[in-house]
């Protein structure tokens, strides 16, 4: 049956199949057309039922099995259809099996419990049966040679006479009503129906039902006129109630109506798990387990064997190992149960989109954040707006909110062009459902562009739009280099007036419609989706907390001018690459199951414009195709601080709705030593109510306080007891009357009563600089305070109160950015990151000691605990790079003379970090290239970028101390890849370049002093080699963005490098801590000096 994209429902109670919103009424259409006419497990035809439709024995799959096979496989099988392997409900008329769920008001006692019947139950009597029903298919109505009759053979005629019928259209006159009469159940044929129904012999007397003819012949399975009344009635209700699986999804409680079915799109998910495979995720688990086994057996032989003659050196290392396992630890085992999943974008848009009515998708604000225009090119920024405004999702539930931190007219007079160039670019992404929808990516992307495309004019209309997106960057670069140069007077605007941004640090707020108000639509007519500029207000002595501060506020003034439920944030070098990134995301948020606890929607971030080789690790890979799975499957990955989809009310503070538990089996049942149980259960019963009633009163003052602030809109004077829930929310979210009422609306929309201009007064209000003091944003609220890496401590905060997150990786990259990648640039980032984690790490929210008795899952804990602890690795990794190249040139080792024992332990250690490793790439799909890059990379940032970050920290958070690490550009090339060789001077690049001269420096020490001593010395020295050139093989990316153009090193790092090599060379040769300290041995040399 065709259905033509409508929802496809169904009725557990009623057997049946709707087509719903098919017409203007709902109409019952025939099943037949679903399932067709042969059963798939005995061959034979499917019965008809009373009002002319085959029997459904599944209303999930409607998989055609007929009546007999259907009672059989609940009696005798497991109990599940054959295809979707959902389990069988009882159908009315059929006997009751263990494991039926428990029906209120059904009278079909005889058929649930087969009364009369149980001798039928034999099964060696059914197998018979349906022996011989195979042996006899179409063999007319030839006697069997079990004995065993069929229903076929069973009629009307072969009834017997004294019995008279009850007629399905109209009781028989000649029955009275303290009779009884027997319904026969109508087949389609006689001789062809075969079956193995456990049916006595036919010349055995049939044994009568009993039936009362003044009871509906509705309870016992069978159709009357009231029948055909009830079905309308039911027509009726399901025209009216056909949003029964609203947002929240089907609620038994609230829909106690029996007719009313449990319609097949509610029982669909919109989404689902998709656990690794037990062949790779198993034997990963074991060598976890037997690699900590082999770490306790290796301590234990470094503990107990110490380097007399190296004291110190042993020292050094066992106490670095020891931290390099408990790192391991923390990194390791919340990636124990990693999952990925699978969208269903057919199926939201069937329960959401339904054909004729509007869209019941939930709306979308989606931030762009950017300062400096001159840093952040504007072209960039508006790449991302448009692909935005292009996004496949409903025009009218999206809005993009620009947040324009430096106040540059610059970014305004773009975002004004942009939204002009919108009004051609959108109609023709929708046109020709084009990807990606950033036209600057679009037009460079080096693939076949006519591939799938059959409209004779897109060639066409592709060339104007190219020719039209260049006159637009032309235009943009124009702007740009007009920027370039500021007036002494200021800005100003094209009517005179003076730019109200001229002074970035000391300028008023500023809000700016471009698209989405009257009046402005795209060439073909159509309406197009918010573009709101946004600059919030600053002015001196204020802290304005960056970027978490200007987030903040995009989500405040968004919930003044348009309040959905739901928040997207992306970097402004970050564009939508997948059109229908949005609608991944609502397949989770909008889940009727398991949506409500979830607090975002995490995608991976994926780079453009980084070579093949990735030298210094940009893609990042390994993170976002491993930890992240991994987390996943525990509470939810990490918010990495862009392209992730949020919801508003998780951000606001509240905790994540508590799952009701069914009540609990009474203990009348179980033996008397669970008496004690019993009471300790009471007990918490007390408790649970008594934390529902406080709960309830707490909602019912957010009640009271919603409606004494849409009092307060409406100018209406309030008492000063009503005012009291007002003064709580104000302390949490601020004085805005009309922003705390957005607050209360879950599903959002503006707060009724508000008129516009009311709207943009508050709008300017809560983007004021003030707006914040004594209040809980940056605290509870929003964005969190007191770290450059604002995204980490947010997501920590949602997950404290019990909200779980999602990692979302669809097959198409859902946003694509820029990332750095020359060397310098590279490790001014990870210096960023890392300077986040040590001021999380030393503030009160440190995971180590913050959030305790919250809904924080352990394994969650140790994943928040690893990602703010990584830079204190530095100084263990800087010790251990130093070791070999100490070892070299001093002849001494960090491991005692090797026995057998202790090389079959250092080798299943290396054998098993091996196995690990290979085992992670290919359950996470990394390829080996990727997994080294990042292997090289961690030491490189480890010894310099996160060394300097925990320095850094410490001198800010303890002495106050800010000291800022600036990146100088010293010129670049023209060409692809251009900047990979583009050096800029940072203090960065002095350790690592340090350790590689001194390892280098080592090895050729070793070596030399190898050579001249003779054969004997290279058994020891092959041990301190391995481990120099570890190291050196680790820096080997970055000794190659040095010397890949040999012009373009700058002399002052290799000066410096030289010289701190040399010193400390120098130092350890003086100091020698190695020499014996007492009195000097002289000894007789042989010589007679007579």
């Amino acid at each position: 049956m065709d259905t033509k994209g409508r929802l496809v429902a169904g009725s557990h109670n009623r057997n049946e199949f709707v087509l719903i919103n098919a017409d203007e009424i709902a109409r019952v259409t025939s099943v037949k057309e679903l399932s067709g006419q042969i059963c798939q497990i005995c061959g034979d035809e499917i019965e008809i039922s009373l009002d002319g439709e085959p029997f459904v024995a599944c209303n999930e799959c409607a998989f055609p099995v007929c009546r007999p096979c259907y009672e059989y496989e609940r009696r005798e099988g497991n109990q599940a259809c054959p295809q979707c392997k959902t389990r069988y409900k009882r159908i009315k008329g059929c006997p009751r099996v263990e494991g039926d769920e428990e029906e209120d008001g059904a009278d079909d006692l005889e058929n649930e419990f087969d009364i009369a019947s149980q001798d039928r139950r034999d099964p060696h009597h059914i197998a018979a049966a349906m022996l011989s029903a195979r042996l006899n298919i179409n063999r007319g109505s030839q006697p069997h040679v079990s004995g065993i009759s069929t229903p076929a053979e069973f009629d009307a005629a072969s009834v017997a006479t004294e019995i008279p019928l009850l007629t399905y259209g109209e009781e028989d006159a000649g029955i009275s009503s303290d009779k009884h009469a027997l319904i026969v159940p109508p087949f389609m044929s006689c001789g062809k129906r075969v079956h193995p129904m456990p049916v006595p012999d036919p010349s055995l007397t049939l044994p009568p039902r009993p039936m009362d003819p003044k009871k509906d012949l509705a309870d016992y399975g069978y159709g009357t006129v009231a029948w055909k009344e009830r079905m309308e009635d039911w027509k009726r209700k399901q025209n009216e109630k056909l949003q029964v699986v609203k947002h929240e999804g089907y609620n038994r409680d609230e829909f106690e109506d029996p007719d009313l079915p449990v319609m097949d799109e509610g029982r669909q998910p919109l989404s689902r798990k998709l656990p690794i495979p037990s062949s790779k995720i198993n034997p990963y688990r074991l060598i976890i387990l037997l690699r900590l086994v082999v770490l306790v057996l290796f301590f234990h032989y470094r503990i107990l064997h110490p380097v007399n003659d190296a004291y110190v050196l042993w020292l050094l290392s066992v106490i670095c190992e020891i931290w390099f396992a408990v790192s391991w630890i923390l990194d390791q085992f919340p990636k124990w149960c990693p999952i990925e999943r699978e969208t269903y974008l057919d199926r939201l848009s069937l329960r959401y989109e339904k054909e004729g009515k509007p869209s019941e998708l939930a709306s979308v604000d989606i931030f762009v954040s950017t300062v400096d225009p001159l840093k952040e090119p504007p072209l960039i920024t508006a790449n991302t707006v448009l692909s935005i405004l292009s996004v496949d999702y409903p025009v009218d539930k999206v809005a993009c909110y620009v947040s324009d931190d430096g106040a540059a007219m610059l970014t305004f007079e773009a975002l004004s062009e942009t939204s002009e160039f919108a009004r051609k670019w959108v109609p023709f992404c929708k046109k020709f459902s084009i990807e990606p929808r950033a036209p600057e990516w679009y037009f460079s992307q080096k693939v076949d562009y006519l591939r799938d495309k059959v409209d004779p004019a897109f060639v066409r209309e592709r060339r104007a739009m190219k020719r039209e997106y260049e006159e637009f960057k032309v235009r943009i670069n124009g702007l740009v280099s007009m920027a370039q140069k500021v007036p002494e007077e200021g800005w100003t605007m094209q009517d005179g007036t003076p730019w109200p941004g001229n002074n970035i640090r000391d300028h008023p707020g500023m809000i700016q419609v471009f698209l989405g108000h009257d009046g402005v639509r795209d060439i073909e007519g159509n309406e197009l989706p918010r573009l709101i500029y946004v600059s919030r207000e600053k002015r001196p002595g204020f802290d304005h907390h960056k970027k978490a501060g200007a987030m903040n506020a995009l989500v405040r003034v968004s919930a003044i001018i348009s309040n959905a439920p739901f928040l997207l944030n992306v970097d402004c070098d970050h564009y939508i690459n997948n059109s229908k990134a949005l609608r991944e995301a609502m397949c989770f948020m909008m889940d009727p199951i398991s949506g409500k606890k979830i607090c975002y929607v995490q995608f991976p971030q994926r780079f453009d414009g980084i070579d093949r080789h990735d030298r210094y690790s940009n893609r990042n890979v390994v993170f976002f195709d491993i930890n992240m799975k991994g987390l996943d499957g525990i509470q939810g990955p990490i918010y990495v601080g862009t392209g992730c989809v949020f919801r508003r009310q998780a951000l606001y503070g509240y905790d994540a709705p508590v799952k009701k538990k069914p009540p609990r089996r009474t203990c009348n049942c179980l033996p008397k030593w669970c008496c004690c149980c019993c009471c300790r259960s009471k007990k918490k019963n007390k408790k649970s109510k008594s934390n529902d009633k406080k709960n309830n009163k707490e909602v019912t003052k957010q009640i009271h306080a919603l409606e004494n602030i849409e009092e307060g809109i409406e100018g209406i004077d309030n008492e000063k007891s009503s005012l009291m829930p007002q003064i709580k929310f104000e302390k949490k979210f601020g004085q805005s009357p009309v922003f705390i009422a957005s607050t209360l609306m879950e599903d959002g929309g503006v707060p009724k009563g508000a008129t516009t201009a009311s709207l943009l007064k508050e709008a300017i209000h809560v983007i004021s600089c003030g707006y914040e003091d004594k209040t809980d944003w940056g605290k509870e609220v929003g964005w969190i305070y007191g770290s450059v890496t604002e995204d980490i401590l947010t997501g920590f905060k949602m997950h404290c109160h019990g909200w779980r997150s999602v990692y979302c990786i669809p097959k198409r990259p859902a946003f694509k950015g820029s990332a750095p990648i020359n060397l310098s640039d590279r490790l001014h980032q990870v210096l960023r990151w890392a300077l986040g984690s040590v001021e999380i790490f030393l503030s009160r929210h440190c995971p180590i000691s913050y959030g305790y008795g919250c809904g924080l899952k352990p394994l969650e804990r140790f994943s928040y605990i690893a990602s703010v602890v990584y830079p204190l690795t530095s100084i263990p990794l800087l010790i251990y790079c130093t070791l070999p190249a100490v070892c070299l040139l001093t002849g001494k080792f960090i491991v005692p003379e090797i026995s057998n024992y202790a090389s079959l332990l250092f080798m299943s250690l290396f054998v098993v970090i091996a196995v690990t490793s290979i085992l992670e790439m290919q359950w996470g799909g990394v390829g080996i290239h990727d997994w080294w890059r990042n292997e090289q990379f961690w030491v490189i940032g480890g010894v310099s970028s996160h060394l300097f970050a925990l320095f850094q920290g410490l001198l800010k958070v303890l002495a106050g101390v800010n000291t800022n690490f600036t990146v100088t550009s010293k010129g670049g090339d023209d060409g692809e890849f251009s900047e990979l060789y583009l050096f800029k001077w940072t203090s960065l690049l002095i350790p690592p370049m340090t350790l590689l001269i001194i390892n280098v420096i080592g090895v050729i020490v070793g070596v030399s002093d190898a050579i001249s001593n003779g054969y004997d010395s290279w058994g020891p020295l092959f041990g301190r080699l391995f481990f120099a050139i570890w190291v050196i093989v680790h820096l080997y990316p970055f000794l190659k963005g040095l010397m890949g153009k040999q012009d373009r090193l700058p002399t002052i790092i290799v000066v410096w490098s030289i010289l701190l090599a040399s010193i400390l060379s120098l130092l350890w040769a003086r100091v020698n801590p190695f020499v014996s300290k007492g009195d000097i041995v002289l000894e007789v040399c042989g010589l007679d000096c007579d």
